[in-house]
């Protein structure tokens, strides 16, 4: 398993390719650079201007959440959706400015936004205690076996998930665990890893399909997974992760460690690193082996964002640092 591709391996092709980005990079460099003086423009190039006006954002969604605290009215709806509307702002402003601002404030930045969204959630359950308002619009949606019933109450729209969440085994609603299983052969099919707060999860040994969904603050790392790995609502997590398909959507400020046959795909997501393979485990050769992942394609750092569609690198992602890559986890 290399952790790196050799650059001087390019073909003339590939060579050509990155001397036309490379030309539209400038391009596009010097058109912003002769409209910097727009002030309607939300892209700054300036680290100093983009913190002044998510400062200036930040304290008024605070002012305006101190705010219908002191004075509710009978129906706050208005205010929660402006508020909600407020933060989802922020965030594009983030996205939008993420590829030039450096990592510490990108990270913090997404920070400040969820407790943001943490605050708006706790207001919330305060001025409407009946009905909890819900930043996103997905649903929660758990196994019928495991589900709540405060959750059975939001009136929220159907899920636009590519896959669905069903009884599997897996791990569920934990927090502050270490959460380990070991696989033998393929006799479990799917397994799932839902509604996992601050958790450390170790999956070993070989498996068909991991379903990876609203998982906050956790560390997982997996052995090989034969056919596709499905993540979605995830926020400051670390994965380490081997699979032929790994699909992300709506992930925020995580860094991913892959080893995959075809090309990373992102949706909905920024703020996300990619680097290669970090895992070791007694076995793990001959499981990778087995799955056909054994060899390093180099597709970790090819990563297709389906919803940047410009010729231009996407600002969602990046490659992580060689000095800020973790060592090789032994589980």
């Amino acid at each position: 398993m290399n952790d790196h591709t050799d650059e001087n391996s390019t073909d003339p092709t590939t060579q050509r390719k990155h001397a036309a980005m490379i030309d539209r990079l400038s391009n596009l460099h010097q058109a912003r650079l002769s409209t910097k003086t727009n002030s309607k423009d939300p892209t700054f190039e300036s680290t100093q201007s983009f913190l002044t006006l998510f400062t200036n954002s930040k304290q008024s969604i605070e002012s305006s959440l101190t705010q219908i605290q002191q004075t509710p009215n009978p129906d706050p709806n208005s205010d929660l959706e402006k508020i909600s509307n407020s933060i989802s702002d922020l965030e594009k402003l983030v996205a939008e400015n993420s590829y030039f601002l450096p990592p510490y404030e990108v990270r913090s930045s997404l920070k400040t936004i969820s407790d943001l969204k943490q605050t708006l959630d706790s207001v919330t359950s305060k001025v409407k205690p009946r009905k909890k308002f819900s930043f996103k619009n997905k649903p929660a949606k758990k196994p019928e076996s495991e589900s709540k019933p405060e959750s059975e109450s939001k009136p929220e729209p159907e899920s636009q998930s590519n896959y669905k969440i069903t009884d599997s085994p897996g791990f569920r609603g934990k927090e502050n665990a270490i959460l380990t299983k070991e696989f033998t052969g393929l006799e479990i099919r799917e397994f799932v890893l839902s509604d996992l707060t601050n958790c450390e999860v170790k999956l070993k040994g070989c498996f068909r399909t991991l379903f990876i969904n609203r998982v906050q603050n956790c560390k997982i790392y997996v052995g090989p997974v034969s056919g596709s790995i499905l993540i979605e609502e995830v926020e400051g997590c670390l994965f380490v992760l081997a699979s032929h398909q790994i699909r992300i959507h709506d992930a925020k400020g995580c860094d991913f460690y892959l080893q995959c046959r075809s090309r990373p795909i992102i949706e909905r997501s920024f703020g996300v690193r990619f680097g290669p393979y970090r895992l070791y485990y007694d076995g793990i050769e001959t499981d990778l082996k087995e799955s056909n992942l054994y060899d390093d394609t180099g597709n970790w750092a090819n990563v297709d964002d389906f919803q940047w569609l410009r010729a231009v690198q996407s600002p969602n992602w990046s490659i992580l640092p060689e000095n800020e890559r973790i060592d090789t986890i032994k589980i």
